[in-house]
């Protein structure tokens, strides 16, 4: 049984309060047994309003979540996610970013990020209508957080928690992905300079282009399209790596064994 729209207003309030006071909340698959995916994706959307209306943020993109096998064990989370994209949560590459100013209990993660210069709307988008409306693509690192304690989450959780992203950051190299075989690209994600992880497109959903066409298919029964102009996540290549304040990280991403692009960052207290 679905909640309430006032419940599914309250959690969202509850959930955005956390994220501004950089405190956790317990579970909501706990305080709340019965909540849906479809509860989880109306909180969401609050939140967005929220952030919009409130923090006079701009809605830049979109980002799907948990679609490699390896951070679906980690999480133990087994189906993909969405989540919004503002503004706010950009970061310049190389950007120093404050824990405990911004972010609550960060992970980073290494990613492919698309930028559209035409819309996708679902249903029926395809790999080739992903490839066709891609301007670039580029290398880059999210950084996941969430506002639920210990990162106890389900999938009700991440879901309303904006699919727990935190930040992201853009490598300064955008790459036409025409004749670019994205299921092959090897991506290096390296930690105070030690190589911590390595990743090939085809852990997200066997291509990148499937993962984006799968977000704006799911969107698309949500009346919510993916824009010209937007920013694309297309979810990690790699496990997500905890950071804390003083680590360094940088991937690289290469094609045919030819770096073709990198991102870094720093966090700091």
């Amino acid at each position: 049984m679905q909640l309430t729209t006032e419940a599914n207003a309250a959690i969202a309030r509850q959930l955005y309060d956390a994220m501004r006071s950089m405190q956790t909340i317990a579970p909501l698959t706990e305080s709340h047994p019965s909540i849906t995916i479809e509860d989880a994706y109306h909180i969401s959307r609050e939140i967005l309003r929220l952030r919009l209306s409130l923090d006079h943020e701009q809605l830049v993109g979109k980002k799907i979540g948990v679609t490699s096998a390896a951070v679906q064990e980690m999480l133990g989370v087994f189906q993909p996610d969405f989540g919004f994209l503002t503004d706010k949560m950009a970061c310049a590459n190389g950007a120093d970013i404050p824990v405990g100013g911004q972010l609550i209990q960060p992970r980073a993660e290494g990613e492919i990020a698309f930028r559209l210069h035409s819309d996708l709307r679902g249903p029926g988008i395809t790999e080739a209508d992903v490839l066709a409306a891609t301007a670039t693509i580029i290398p880059c690192f999210e950084i996941v957080d969430s506002r639920i304690d210990d990162w106890r989450i389900a999938i009700q959780d991440t879901v309303a928690d904006n699919a727990s992203c935190g930040v992201f950051v853009l490598g300064d190299q955008e790459l036409d992905p025409t004749g670019i075989d994205l299921a092959a690209l090897d991506m290096c994600v390296y930690k105070n300079e030690k190589l911590i992880s390595r990743g090939q497109g085809s852990a997200v959903q066997g291509n990148p282009l499937a993962a984006v066409a799968w977000l704006a298919n799911t969107l698309g029964a949500f009346d919510i399209p993916l824009l010209a102009g937007e920013i694309i996540l297309s979810g990690s290549l790699v496990p997500l790596a905890p950071v804390v304040a003083g680590d360094k990280m940088h991937l690289t991403l290469s094609s045919a064994g030819v770096q073709i692009g990198s991102a870094s960052c720093n966090f700091i207290e």
